[in-house]
């Protein structure tokens, strides 16, 4: 939510995500703080908080050091103190916010040692920015040579590279948005090891493929993610890792952009804002299309959905429970209302929507948000302020 890039802030702000996560049974953001280089994570992790004072549901982050400098590992105890157990890093994005190998190691190191977790974005970025500028130089700029610039072997390979450097540090780590059944193959492994690598996967690479990116600009644009949307054979592989239990948990990697946005890259893919909303539909759609097509069980779709991240990531049993001392977050299900998703009725603040057209069939009848409904039959009934939660450290 409320991402700055060159295209401007990403179009959910903290209000109107939150609002859009309530109405689709999400009732705690977990979101992130990315510094400026020279900026310590500790005032990063502030200045994001007086961003998120408009959330109307709970909400934690992700803290990602984007430098490794001699007061890094400091500043990493500090937000673990803070509440903040989990850091994320990007092998991608070297001219930005990405890390080299090494630092990485260094990351994970500290992080090992203070109990928590390194979640990673794994794509090597050096291989996709040479295929970029080779793609660009041969004058391949529209949005079909995005998943061209970003093949499976570049997620892939990272992750293989990933878990090795976990291993040696001693630190667990959880892999974002897990795209290609290639990556899969090196989780499964690490875990039949006894290594401690959890998988994420969304909605987007479980039901949408690259087909989405043939065609013209307004109608491929919007598609533009990273990883890319991949084969049909990887969703297949993906929703059988869910059901072995070698993926976790779906989140959604929620970050929306307008059309306007979007056309920033209009003459060139490289320079379109990367991102795609979710958040609202994560639940129908694993509902519809998990439990009714028989891919994943009704305990399965709770664990991926709420139970096992909350476990993950230092918030059992307050959320992800239904117990005395737990937070009273509920969802009432209808598993008989039928909806088709769209930008006329969809609460995410953005003119797309990559589930345009899509028929879903079940959907939250009452929200309650610690013991209050705040969703009722499709109205937004009560606006609390969300709650900075603040997580203890991984076990």
């Amino acid at each position: 939510m409320h991402l700055p890039t060159p295209a401007g802030y990403s179009s959910d702000d903290f209000k109107s995500g939150s609002k859009a996560a309530l109405f689709g049974g999400t009732t705690t953001l977990i979101d992130f703080v990315t510094p400026q280089k020279g900026q310590t994570l500790i005032d990063a992790l502030n200045q994001r908080k007086t961003e998120t004072e408009n959330s109307i549901c709970d909400y934690s982050f992700h803290v990602s050091p984007v430098e490794w400098t001699n007061t890094t590992e400091q500043e990493i105890k500090e937000c673990v103190k803070a509440g903040i157990t989990s850091f994320k890093v990007y092998m991608a994005y070297k001219d930005s916010i990405g890390l080299n190998d090494d630092d990485i190691f260094k990351v994970m190191q500290v992080v090992g040692k203070a109990g928590g977790i390194v979640t990673l974005h794994c794509e090597t970025g050096d291989k996709i920015d040479e295929l970029r500028n080779e793609l660009a130089g041969n004058g391949n700029l529209s949005p079909e040579f995005h998943p061209v610039s970003r093949p499976t072997h570049t997620e892939s390979e990272a992750v293989k590279n990933a878990i090795e450097m976990a291993k040696k540090a001693s630190c667990s780590i959880y892999i974002v948005h897990t795209s290609t059944g290639d990556s899969i193959k090196y989780i499964e492994e690490a875990q039949k090891a006894g290594q401690k690598v959890y998988s994420e996967t969304c909605p987007q690479y479980l039901l949408l493929d690259d087909s989405k990116y043939t065609g013209e600009f307004e109608d491929t644009a919007p598609f533009v993610i990273s990883p890319p949307l991949r084969k049909k054979e990887d969703q297949e592989v993906l929703w059988e890792s869910i059901k072995k239990g070698v993926v976790k948990t779906v989140g959604t990697d929620h970050c929306p952009f307008t059309l306007e946005q979007k056309k920033t890259g209009i003459t060139d893919f490289r320079k379109i804002p990367n991102g795609a909303s979710g958040v609202e539909h994560r639940m129908i759609l694993l509902y519809t299309y998990g439990v009714l097509q028989n891919r994943i069980t009704l305990n399965q779709f709770i664990d991926i959905t709420a139970t096992n991240a909350a476990k993950i990531f230092g918030l059992y049993p307050q959320k992800g429970e239904i117990a005395i001392g737990s937070d009273a977050d509920l969802v009432i299900w209808n598993p008989e209302k039928e909806n088709t998703i769209s930008v006329e009725n969809h609460h995410q603040n953005c003119d797309l929507e990559i589930y345009e057209g899509i028929k879903t069939k079940g959907t939250t009848e009452f929200v309650i948000l610690n013991g209050e409904i705040v969703v009722e039959n499709g109205e937004l009934v009560l606006e609390n302020k969300g709650r900075f939660l603040e997580r203890s450290v991984y076990n």
